[in-house]
């Protein structure tokens, strides 16, 4: 594998990617022992792991950082990727789907946000996962397993589906997880 990789991500979110004085950039290279090379000209930002780490593994994470942050995500979201070992990063490109069509993509982009960004909200919080509609794109940060159920939701959205079709599943799925998890809970302590 390589030791540096390239993504270019929107120029107009170049500023967040540095932050106020450099801290989110600074704060993603001391993180992961890696350094990033922004070009604020045409976006390109150049990851390369840093003398002595040796974790290449580091390099893929801070790749899913900076697209998470490029994806709309502001870096106190995208940094779940960094705190949390499970945590990964889903984006769902609209072009693929609905090809170049700007009104369907924007037609189902208002689906998934909701009146005042209900639905987006319930997904997040039914879900556990932060969900971003930017650009032609849906992206998803958390866990495996509620990533997965969120795309799922987005998914039935996208299909047009009604939202209360598409809440039940999230409470049953939310229901399920908790389940489960007790489950595992009393497993573990028997």
């Amino acid at each position: 594998m390589s030791s540096s990789l390239h993504v270019r991500i929107p120029m107009e979110r170049i500023g967040v990617l540095i932050g106020p004085g450099g801290s989110v950039k600074k704060e993603i290279e001391e993180s992961l022992g890696v350094e990033l090379s922004i070009d604020s000209k045409t976006g390109d930002v150049e990851i390369a792991l840093r003398e002595g780490n040796p974790d290449p593994s580091n390099l893929l994470r801070a790749r899913d950082v900076v697209v998470a942050i490029g994806r709309g995500f502001s870096p106190e979201r995208a940094f779940r990727l960094l705190r949390d070992e499970d945590a990964m990063l889903r984006i769902i490109d609209l072009r693929e789907i609905f090809g170049r069509s700007k009104s369907d993509i924007i037609r189902v982009k208002g689906r998934i946000i909701g009146r005042e960004g209900k639905t987006r909200r319930i997904i997040e919080e039914l879900t556990g996962t932060y969900v971003s509609v930017y650009g032609h794109t849906v992206a998803i940060i958390g866990g495996i397993e509620q990533v997965q159920i969120a795309e799922e939701a987005i998914q039935m959205l996208i299909e047009g589906r009604m939202h209360s079709t598409v809440y039940r599943f999230l409470h049953r799925k939310k229901r399920e997880m908790k389940r489960r998890r007790a489950l595992e809970l009393w497993e573990r302590t028997y």
